[in-house]
């Protein structure tokens, strides 16, 4: 076709036969003019041209999502710390009690109470020196709470160290799980801090088989541990260290610091026990783990307790693990 272009169109130029091809007559030339085009252009643009009215739904939703994310976690985590958490009962006279807290006193047998077996494991110390000794070490003020507890760590003379690691690996156990925002301190009431002489108000103790059944009482034919006030003395069993507990499932690190802050919790004042109160819930730390997690065998340890014997909780450390 032959005749002259319309006015304000540029026909591209072509070379001629005799003329070799010219780099920028190429059909990809245009593209690449309509990408530096494109790619002069704002990304939302883009992103608006693409997806239209979605454009603008897809972030409102996402935004929607993540509060719905949000309120879903702190609903759970308020859920399991409410189940896990002590009651506000607390007896601040606690130190003058005369009697042991915290122990079984029913007459059962080991065999009435299965999950309260002591497991199979390592070695330990049934008869020690009825003397102690105590851990050297201080430490700072642990926790904002305005009632503070003084502590020492001490360990029953007469127990061998290699069954317990030593006494500086039990210390450092009791010192980190105090310490841990999860344990008592928590809860913004209390405060801790390590000395290693004078009367601390508790004392934090690694006990023979022997000593914690008389410091304790043994009516219940099972090893236990407890809160002997007259001593001020948080009495760990160190066949329940060494061994553990048969809910734990062989997770002894975890037991350990249940067995610290259970024990603890009742020389601060949280005598009585708790039951599971919501079904696979965490237990509440003052719930007594060392022998079940289901109401069905607490009750046993406590006919007064009123719960659902159907309720069965999960092992749990903490008093504050939300």
């Amino acid at each position: 076709m032959t005749g002259n272009p319309e006015p304000g169109v540029q026909r591209p130029r072509r070379p001629r036969p005799d003329q070799p091809l010219r780099a920028r007559w190429d059909p990809i030339a245009d593209d690449h003019e309509n990408d530096d085009q494109e790619e002069s252009r704002s990304a939302f643009a883009r992103f608006v041209e693409t997806f239209g009215w979605r454009a603008y739904a897809i972030p409102v939703l996402a935004i929607l999502t993540i509060v719905l994310l949000v309120a879903t976690v702190r609903g759970g985590g308020d859920q399991s710390e409410a189940a896990a958490t002590p009651s506000d009962e607390r007896n601040a006279k606690v130190s003058e009690e005369t009697h042991a807290i915290g122990a079984p006193t029913g007459d059962i047998q080991e065999d009435a109470l299965p999950s309260g077996a002591l497991p199979v494991g390592g070695p330990f110390t049934r008869v020690g020196d009825k003397d102690y000794r105590v851990v050297r070490g201080t430490g700072k003020k642990i926790g904002t709470g305005g009632q503070e507890y003084t502590y020492t760590v001490e360990v029953e003379k007469g127990i061998d160290p290699v069954q317990y690691s030593g006494d500086q690996s039990f210390a450092k156990l009791v010192d980190t799980t105090l310490a841990n925002k999860r344990s008592w301190i928590g809860g913004g009431n209390v405060s801790f801090r390590r000395v290693d002489s004078g009367d601390p108000d508790l004392r934090i103790t690694l006990a023979s088989t022997e000593t914690a059944r008389e410091l304790c009482g043994y009516q219940i034919k099972l090893e236990t541990s407890c809160f002997y006030p007259p001593e001020a003395r948080v009495t760990l069993n160190e066949a329940r260290w060494v061994r553990g507990a048969s809910v734990f499932a062989g997770d002894d690190m975890t037991y350990r610091q249940y067995l610290i802050n259970h024990e603890v919790g009742h020389g601060i004042g949280y005598e009585k026990h708790r039951p599971c109160e919501e079904n696979g819930a965490l237990a509440p730390i003052m719930m007594q783990q060392t022998f079940g997690t289901a109401n069905s065998e607490i009750l046993a340890l406590d006919p007064d307790m009123k719960a659902d014997r159907s309720l069965v909780c999960k092992p749990n450390a903490w008093p504050f693990p939300g």
